[in-house]
């Protein structure tokens, strides 16, 4: 049997699928976020926000640029009234040894002084002396010495 090809009237077109039924969309409520704590703040490191001060040979007088910075350290721990302080006096190598001791603590107390004057609370300062034990700068030269003459801050 010889087929022949279907006139026009004879095409049927392909069936068409039937349409997929799409789910409604379903309205979730949003999860409740639970708040989150905000992390506290670490203070910045106490020998990084408040700047060293330096002394004169042989004084322990503040000089003009120590009050500057020293008013900038008021105001930085007026902002961390937390943070409690140790001053530390230093000497360079001249002198005996008890004696920059001395110096050293004198140092230390006139910057303790100033703050407490400029509204610092004292019971937040504390001051330690190390004399000539702990330079910055090993030199024998003034160019050392005047580095090694300071009051610097740590955290207490």
């Amino acid at each position: 049997m010889e087929t022949q090809p279907p006139t026009v009237g004879e095409i049927t077109p392909p069936p068409v699928p039937a349409p997929v039924p799409t789910p409604e969309p379903r309205v979730v409520a949003p999860e409740k976020e639970e708040p989150v704590a905000p992390r506290p703040q670490q203070a910045p490191k106490v020998e990084e926000a408040l700047r060293t001060v330096y002394f004169d040979y042989d004084s322990s007088v503040l000089r003009e640029d120590a009050r500057r910075i020293l008013d900038r350290n008021i105001d930085w721990l007026k902002l961390h009234p937390d943070v409690r302080v140790q001053i530390e006096g230093h000497c360079d190598e001249r002198g005996t040894e008890e004696y920059n001791l001395h110096l050293g603590d004198r140092r230390a107390n006139s910057v303790k002084r100033y703050l407490a004057n400029g509204g610092i609370d004292p019971s937040r300062l504390f001051t330690i002396s190390y004399g000539e034990e702990r330079p910055v700068d090993p030199g024998h030269d003034e160019s050392a010495w005047s580095k090694n003459r300071r009051g610097q801050f740590s955290r207490y």
